[in-house]
């Protein structure tokens, strides 16, 4: 059957809503891993300026954002699956 003819699915909203929450928690794990790389990389180099130490203190601040980076990620996912879970056990009015 051409593309043309096939007839729409039917939107579920709660499927719909479960999509956009997770695009969303996507959105937030990659802007947070971002951030704290670029801070770490930016603050390395300013730091190395200062004391002359040119690539050893970025590199210590880069390898110790990761662990940091995996941990935030963790806990906003946990946050986030506690939400959506609470939403989709709460009783329908």
């Amino acid at each position: 059957m051409p593309m043309s003819q096939q007839t729409p699915v039917p939107s579920d909203p709660k499927r719909r809503w479960l999509n956009l929450t997770l695009a969303g928690i996507a959105g937030q794990v990659g802007c947070l891993t971002l951030v704290i790389v670029l801070g770490a990389v930016l603050g390395g180099l300013w730091l190395d300026a200062q004391f002359h130490t040119r690539p050893l203190i970025t590199l210590i601040l880069v390898i110790a954002s990761i662990p940091i980076s995996l941990v935030l990620m963790f806990l906003v996912v946990r946050g986030a699956t506690a939400k959506i879970k609470a939403n989709l056990q709460a009783p329908k009015e």
